[in-house]
């Protein structure tokens, strides 16, 4: 039996673990809820006829890191990846599974392996950039956030890691305007996006 998904929606399902929502947002502040996925993205996302032994698999491992148990999630992941290597979300995973442990050599390892599947797949850029920035490779990292917002532009982790990366490293002050004010169009209410505003320009 074949199950019908696509690939965005595979994606997607990487990044709703409780455990793991914040390394799929911003580590610099508070984590940011998955934007909602649009009719666009729906109607342009190549479909995926995914064995359902596969998606067991899959749910199963999702189930073990949403219970913490990210030691026995890796080798559930890997057996989907060896059945199943058209769909970045297991690679993505596995990443986010690794920098758990504290593995970043093979977290990117497995985000430039998904990203080599689904190039504009929003949480390997995002995270990707994130260790991209760590390592000192600023332009790397914009390029991967400016990647992502081409395809998903209201993809609020990528939009909030490209202004901080313009502000803070890259000393572009224009950049990080930009993106500080389509955070703020977005969440009107948030307080923090506010002061940074108000302190970007004042040193503008």
């Amino acid at each position: 039996m074949m199950q019908q998904l696509n690939r965005y929606q595979q994606a997607l399902l990487g990044c709703v673990l409780a455990g793991f929502v914040s390394s799929c947002a911003v580590q610099d502040k508070k984590p940011d809820a998955e934007p909602a996925e649009t009719k666009a993205a729906q109607d342009s996302a190549e479909v995926i006829y995914v064995d359902a032994e596969v998606q067991k698999s899959f749910e199963q491992a999702m189930q073990l890191l949403q219970g913490g148990n990210v030691d026995a999630a890796i080798p559930v992941l890997k057996s989907v990846i060896a059945r199943e290597q058209r769909l970045a979300a297991p690679y993505v995973n596995l990443a986010l599974a690794y920098l758990n442990k504290g593995d970043e050599k093979q977290a990117q390892d497995y985000l430039q392996q998904a990203l080599a599947i689904d190039k504009s797949q929003p949480q390997a850029n995002n995270q990707l950039g994130l260790l991209y920035r760590k390592q000192g490779k600023f332009k790397e990292a914009q390029k991967l956030y400016q990647n992502v917002l081409a395809a998903h532009p209201e993809y609020l982790p990528a939009i909030r890691n490209l202004g901080i990366l313009c502000d803070i490293y890259l000393r572009d002050l224009d950049c990080a305007l930009e993106q500080y004010e389509k955070l703020q169009q977005q969440m009107p209410d948030d307080k923090t996006i506010k002061i940074w505003i108000a302190d970007l320009k004042a040193r503008m």
